[in-house]
């Protein structure tokens, strides 16, 4: 217990990068047509227009590979004095999120990457404090 309250801040963090990327990811992977259909409109004008099945494929293994590293983080904070892992997902997630703000950018979607800077903000928090 002593572990979970001493790094209930990082933990907390990490959950909120699980749900975010797992839930992304398994969106990806159970409705791919959607996605796919839906994310070439929106780049259709874009260099990334003929490579929107590609581009979500590269999206959706970085998503599940963070996810799973920051929920395997958590227990990691919870239960050992290391937090390896809890980085790793971290820094996975930032670049994530770098990736997709690139994207938003790149089709003028600025209220998309408005969005992105919201989940950046505890990300990179989060970075400072598993850093230190």
């Amino acid at each position: 217990m002593g572990n979970i309250l001493a790094n209930i801040t990082e933990i907390i963090l990490l959950l909120f990068l699980t749900i975010t990327f797992l839930q992304s990811g398994i969106d990806k992977i159970l409705d791919w047509n959607g996605n796919v259909s839906w994310l070439k409109g929106h780049f259709k004008d874009t260099f990334l227009g003929k490579m929107v099945p590609l581009s979500v494929g590269i999206i959706l293994v970085i998503e599940v590979i963070s996810g799973i590293c920051t929920l395997i983080g958590c227990y990691e904070l919870a239960f050992t004095e290391n937090n390896t892992i809890a980085l790793t997902g971290t820094i996975l997630s930032c670049v994530t999120l770098l990736m997709l703000l690139f994207g938003q950018r790149l089709a003028k979607d600025y209220e998309g990457a408005k969005t992105i800077a919201v989940y950046f903000v505890p990300a990179i928090f989060l970075l400072f404090l598993l850093s230190n």
